[in-house]
């Protein structure tokens, strides 16, 4: 997949910020670092200073070097360059929202320690708001996007699903931003149970249109093996 640095240059900038602000906060964090958190935004689990500042950082280097790289291996690598403006906007989302939950990690660090049942929500319901308005753009490929054995060997299939999921998941980003909002920890169950529903429904939902689809095709792998 050709990218340039247009598309790599903030995602580096993000990851090397990562890195500088876990070595700046090194010497003074204690051995102690609150690692997370529950629904009711209390601390249940510390861990020590590499965990606690060095491994999301990590992660973020192996999403960025994960996501870069894959679609080399994808057999439906063509297609990404008809949707390489909304990968890189998924990518760089997804980077974002590591930076802002180190920095979250980071107020507690300090002693500044800010509500996470408030700001993980609200984090969290953002990407899904920027992945829904992006979703009816993806296109056909083996790793991005909502892939069935239905939406994988019908076009109608893929591109009907994605456009529901876009509302879909505009309409769990709006969950989540508001169970942030609101502060109970209930809602969070119920956020959680939705996304559940949503998973359920554009399973199902893939599966209906694909049935429907005159121009369908058989799921890689189904036909009958020649007999040798």
């Amino acid at each position: 997949m050709k990218t340039g640095w247009r598309v790599e240059a903030p995602q580096l900038v993000l990851i090397a910020a990562m890195f500088a602000a876990a070595a700046f906060a090194w010497p003074v964090a204690p051995d102690r670092i609150p690692v997370h958190w529950n629904a009711a935004g209390a601390i249940d689990r510390y861990g020590g200073r590499f965990e606690g500042l060095l491994l999301l950082p990590l992660i973020a280097l192996g999403i960025y070097l994960l996501m870069r790289f894959l679609p080399n291996l994808d057999p439906g690598r063509a297609n990404y360059a008809r949707f390489g403006g909304v990968y890189a906007a998924i990518r760089i989302g997804i980077l974002a929202l590591m930076a802002a939950i180190q920095g979250v990690t980071l107020f507690s660090v300090l002693e500044r320690p800010v509500d996470m049942s408030m700001v993980a929500p609200v984090l969290v319901g953002s990407l899904f708001l920027l992945i829904g308005g992006l979703m009816g753009k993806i296109r056909p490929n083996w790793f991005v996007g909502i892939r069935t054995p239905w939406t994988l060997s019908s076009k109608t299939a893929w591109v009907r699903t994605h456009r529901l999921g876009g509302w879909l998941f505009l309409a769990q980003g709006l969950l989540f931003i508001l169970s942030g909002a609101l502060g109970f920890a209930a809602f969070h169950y119920l956020v959680i149970g939705s996304m559940v529903a949503v998973i359920v429904t554009l399973f199902a939902y893939s599966y209906v249109v694909w049935r429907a689809d005159p121009e369908k095709q058989s799921p890689a792998g189904t036909q009958p093996a020649d007999d040798e």
